[in-house]
This record gives C-alpha cells, sequence and structure tokens, in this order.
C-alpha cells in the first residue's frame, strides 16, 4: 500500500530535527540538546514548543510515547515517522543536487 506523505510534508526545520534526533527514544530536555547539537546551533527548541510539537506529532502517529520515567515521558519514532522522515530527506537530497549544480554553473563575475 502506497502512503500519502503530502499531508506531513514538507517539515518545519524544527519537526524535522525532532524527527531525526528521535532515531532512539529520548525524553524532552535531552531530545532539545540532541537538537541543537545536530543542527550545530542553528535549531534551539524551547520547552513549550516541543511540548506542542509532541503533542501533534503523537496526534499525527508520527512519534509515540515509549515510556514515563519519573515523571519523564520517553518518545521514539514510529514506522510512519521513520518514513515521513525518509521521504523529507530524499526531498532535501534533490534540493542540495539542484542548488549544487546551480551554483556550480554560476558564471565569474556574477554575484553568488
Amino acid at each position: 500500500m502506497d502512503i500519502n506523505y503530502t499531508k506531513y510534508l514538507p517539515l518545519s526545520e524544527a519537526t524535522y530535527y525532532v524527527l531525526a534526533a528521535l532515531q532512539e527514544p529520548l525524553h524532552g530536555y535531552a531530545l532539545m540538546q540532541k537538537v541543537e547539537a545536530m543542527s550545530e546551533g542553528h535549531v534551539v527548541i524551547g520547552p513549550g514548543t516541543l511540548y506542542g510539537a509532541f503533542s501533534a506529532l503523537e496526534k499525527q502517529g508520527l512519534i509515540e510515547k515509549v515510556s514515563e520515567v519519573e515523571r519523564r515521558k520517553i518518545y521514539g519514532l514510529t514506522g510512519m515517522g521513520r518514513q515521513v522522515l525518509a521521504e523529507q530527506v530524499r526531498r532535501l537530497a534533490i534540493m542540495v543536487r539542484n542548488g549544487q549544480f546551480a551554483l556550480s554553473h554560476v558564471k565569474e563575475g556574477e554575484a553568488a
């Protein structure tokens, strides 16, 4: 069965990093730190934004609560979440290829 991912894509940068960071189950604070590290400091997610994202992504079936330890909810990527992330990565790879091609064909003396 083919799944139509268009209702999930494109992912926002923050959502992309949340899904990518959840390759292993994490609680919120650890996820915030991992996203900041993965994005080399370009994406910083605050607690309010993160818990809103957790709620939305859980309702969409892209992540799920896998456990709760001392009031810390630990979330992981679902199979659907992994597929949506893979489709976003595929789309980004096409964009990068096209961008690199366009930039490699800028003539000297032209604004890049």
